[in-house]
């Protein structure tokens, strides 16, 4: 008979082979579960897997993703996707509970490491969160739309909106979050489809490099701003079909 701890490998690995319970899907700072089902969730049906898109509680961020994730897993191994901040917790979450991840969508990393000193994405949520204090909502909305491309000012006004008035302090979350070090990167054994803008100056593309670098079974996928703003699918189709078909057992 083989030891506990190798039988429950074995148990863990023949209940991820069977497929995954549900994907779930986190929002990137001041995004909504709206945007992250255009992204994730046609994908999820054409193959009819369960999907469920979290809505961030805009006063625990961080802490909403995980209960949701803590939630899912009950029912079984998750594809996690994630976007920006979403895609952060969801590799910190695989890295902890690698017997409960199916695999791993993760869109538009933004940085590597707890020292956050000069990345785009907390800098730019720090200083929104610090003008929304200032000035209200609907002055920073007006500046947001005319400086943004229509899809992105679309998609935040509408998320933007829903968690006024405690945005603020939802995106001082985000600034403060301490990204994945490389170390956790190492550790993650599920696999990962990694997506990367080659435009996007918020989530630079040398990060979702270092990402797939680091973690031992990534795979890269590259996008523009353009494709993605043209159709949020793009992440689910690049991602999710690109993962599923590398859990598949061989006859």
């Amino acid at each position: 008979m083989p030891p506990a701890s190798s039988a429950a490998t074995s148990q863990s690995a023949a209940a991820r082979s069977h497929g995954p319970a549900v994907a779930v899907a986190l929002p990137g700072t001041g995004s909504d579960a709206n945007f992250a089902r255009r992204a994730f969730g046609s994908a999820c049906a054409a193959v009819d897997l369960p999907f469920l898109a979290v809505e961030p509680d805009p006063r625990r961020v961080i802490g909403s993703y995980r209960a949701a994730l803590d939630d899912a897993a009950r029912s079984g191994p998750i594809l996690i996707a994630g976007i920006s901040l979403g895609a952060a917790v969801a590799v910190d979450w695989a890295a902890q509970h690698p017997d409960s991840v199916y695999g791993v969508i993760a869109a538009l990393p933004a940085w590597t490491g707890a020292d956050t000193t000069g990345c785009p994405a907390a800098l730019s949520a720090a200083f929104t969160a610090g003008r929304l204090r200032a000035d209200g909502l609907e002055a920073v909305l007006t500046e947001m739309r005319a400086s943004s491309p229509a899809w992105l000012a679309e998609a935040l006004t509408h998320s933007w909106t829903s968690q006024w008035p405690e945005l603020p302090s939802a995106l001082e979350e985000a600034a403060a979050y301490a990204w994945p070090e490389p170390e956790l990167l190492s550790r993650v054994t599920a696999p990962v489809e990694i997506i990367g803008a080659t435009d996007d100056p918020v989530h630079p593309y040398a990060v979702a490099e270092r990402w797939t670098a680091l973690l031992p079974h990534a795979t890269l996928h590259s996008i523009t701003l353009d494709e993605l703003g043209a159709d949020p699918a793009i992440l689910g189709t690049r991602g999710i079909t690109a993962l599923l078909p590398r859990r598949t057992p061989t006859p």
